[in-house]
């Protein structure tokens, strides 16, 4: 339950950050936006699994809920920040596009951009958080499933 909760609870605001983007250029929610948000679902999907993956690991190393997600953070943040880099200077040629079919490239282009930008801050802000909260919601519910009843 916790790698999927984790992705859903941040899909509106990465959905948001795409529009505002696409908002603030002055384009419309078209189908290459749309297919810019379909893009995004896995691209943002694949940062908060290495957060939280490697806190698993670390927590069956010993550490704590919370030092485990503290630290996955701390260890995964170059990694997950080269990446978001890479791809959002990867699609500015789309947004900044000029030519024939410019409209759709720079929809995609600045969805997919802003979109990412949006998704990496929030990743790294906030999928730690949800992971501390959702492990200690399991834990009191273990622990209350194993007290005795009477």
């Amino acid at each position: 339950m916790t790698l999927p909760f984790h992705h859903s609870a941040l899909g509106p605001a990465r959905d948001l950050g795409a529009l505002l983007a696409q908002w603030g250029r002055g384009l419309i929610n078209d189908v290459y936006c749309q297919i810019g948000l379909v893009m995004l679902i896995g691209l943002s999907a694949k940062n908060g699994i290495l957060i939280v993956q490697f806190a698993e690991e670390l927590r069956e190393r010993g550490m704590s809920v919370v030092e485990a997600a503290i630290e996955a953070a701390r260890i995964r943040l170059r990694p997950i920040v080269m990446t978001s880099l890479a791809f959002i200077l990867g699609v500015m040629p789309l947004a900044l596009a000029s030519g024939a079919g410019r409209e759709a490239r720079h929809s995609v282009g600045t969805t997919v951009a802003g979109g990412m930008i949006a998704s990496t801050i929030l990743n790294l802000a906030f999928i730690p958080v949800l992971y501390v909260v959702i492990k200690s919601i399991g834990r009191k519910r273990e622990a209350s499933r194993e007290a005795p009843r009477g």
